[in-house]
């Protein structure tokens, strides 16, 4: 047993899985890193040396990205990016840390105080008990684990499969099928959700996988793909995808 929940326990309708991703679609990880780095930069007395607090965050999102690209590639270690983060962020203000470690660990301590579950996400898997649920995600298990568990969720998900031990990220098709191998299960028989279009829905269809798009922000009026403004909404739309069908852009 794990956060409250027997998984042994569970009810599985036989041949169905849901996939997941976690940052942004299970845990609310753009307001966590929003929150914690103005928390961290205020307690530093560097929120001044930016123009303000929306163009300090903007700034430490895209310097995120960047290096989180050189991880997904390859090019750097999971602790290395965030070095590399934390020293582009910086030298924007002409400053540099003596110890970039230990000044993302201030940060991410920042962070931890602001980690939430979106208020959909229980009700959403409450009411698929039927299912086997399992989680993809880019990023490291070790990370993702702690994570996981202090937000109570973990106990939730047979499986959790990350990009830092497989080797693949998505949209990789390789990704998908090894989440669905941890699901003990075929691509036809698994619908993946998650927060990013190109990366989550269609990396998902184009594996073999069936996929719904969680558009929280409600930006992808008119795209061809499944998609859900809000978890509240995914069980019915589970309902009527026909698992039995091979997966297509609908």
């Amino acid at each position: 047993m794990a956060d409250g929940v027997a998984v042994a326990d569970v009810p599985v309708e036989a041949g169905r899985g849901v996939l997941w991703d976690i940052d942004d679609t299970l845990f609310d990880y753009s307001g966590a890193e929003r929150a914690g780095i103005l928390e961290y930069l205020a307690a530093l007395g560097l929120l001044d040396a930016f123009a303000s607090a929306q163009e300090a965050h903007v700034l430490w999102s895209a310097d995120m990205e960047s290096a989180y690209e050189r991880f997904l590639a390859g090019e750097l270690g999971f602790q290395e990016q965030r070095r590399v983060r934390v020293e582009a962020f910086l030298g924007r203000i002409g400053r540099t840390a003596e110890d970039p470690d230990a000044w993302f660990a201030g940060y991410l301590d920042a962070f931890t105080r602001h980690r939430r579950v979106f208020d959909d996400v229980i009700p959403a898997l409450d009411a698929l008990p039927a299912y086997r649920h399992g989680l993809l995600s880019n990023s490291s298990s070790r990370y993702q684990e702690d994570k996981l568990a202090a937000i109570g969720l973990r106990g939730r998900f047979v499986s959790l499969v990350c990009s830092d031990e497989i080797g693949y990220a998505k949209p990789a098709p390789e990704a998908f099928l090894a989440g669905c191998a941890a699901l003990g299960l075929a691509p036809g028989q698994v619908v993946y959700v998650g927060d990013k279009l190109t990366t989550d829905a269609q990396g998902a269809l184009a594996a073999g996988l069936h996929a719904v798009w969680l558009d929280r922000r409600g930006v992808g009026e008119g795209v061809d793909v499944p998609r859900v403004r809000t978890l509240a909404d995914l069980p019915e739309l589970l309902r009527v995808i026909d698992f039995g069908a091979p997966p297509t852009i609908r």
